[in-house]
């Protein structure tokens, strides 16, 4: 029976080898739609691609009216989610929200 540093190390040569293939068969099937493309004068926008792979950033700022207003100045709706840092810092020194309401 192999043991189990036998086992891993198997596991992890059939890991690097399964890549090689899957790069080797990557590159064949990227040469066999550029061809195809070709052949049909395809372009990506006729395959519904806008050309760049570029994601919308998420959405970082509220829309809602702060609440609260921090000991530097620092502003806060107060909804869901992280409280952010300055908030954490006066809660833990035992200060209430309260004594932050705009």
């Amino acid at each position: 029976m192999a043991t189990y540093s036998e086992l891993k190390a198997q596991a992890e040569a059939l890991l690097a080898q399964a890549e090689q293939v899957r790069k080797q068969e990557l590159s064949a099937v990227v040469q066999d739609i550029k061809a195809k493309m070709k052949e049909y004068g395809l372009t990506l926008a006729d395959l519904g691609a806008t050309g760049t792979a570029v994601k919308k950033p998420a959405k970082t700022k509220s829309d809602a009216p702060a609440k609260y207003r921090g000991p530097n100045g620092e502003l806060w709706a107060g909804g869901l989610g992280r409280k952010p840092e300055w908030v954490r810092t006066v809660l833990a020194q035992g200060k209430s929200l309260d004594e932050f309401l705009i």
